[in-house]
């Protein structure tokens, strides 16, 4: 019976205004809205730093890599080139090559 007559701790909140519930509402929003937008302005972890530095280290390896390989098969071109170049002349000098058997000077 005690329990019953005890008057309860809450008391009834009198009806706001439409307006003022959105005017409230909207100013919650607002303080969001900022309080996201200073969020994504802090400076940049070390741990982020370093990641982007070792996607730029990592594509100027890759170009470089590329453009190696691009070159390498001009440039074994222009080797063989030069060494079959430099075995006709060793070839003439010596006089090996274009000497057959029917060539050869007949004994008599």
């Amino acid at each position: 019976m005690y329990m019953l007559r005890r008057p309860s701790g809450y008391s009834k909140i009198e009806m706001e205004d439409p307006e003022d519930i959105i005017h409230r509402r909207a100013q919650y929003l607002i303080y969001k809205v900022l309080q996201q937008a200073d969020c994504k302005r802090k400076p940049l972890s070390i741990r982020v730093r370093i990641c982007r530095l070792k996607i730029k280290i990592g594509r100027r390896l890759k170009k470089i890599r590329k453009s190696i390989v691009f070159r390498l098969p001009l440039t074994k071109v222009g080797f063989y080139r030069q060494l079959h170049s430099q075995f006709k002349a060793f070839k003439r000098l010596f006089g090996g090559g274009d000497t057959t058997i029917v060539s050869l000077p007949l004994l008599a």
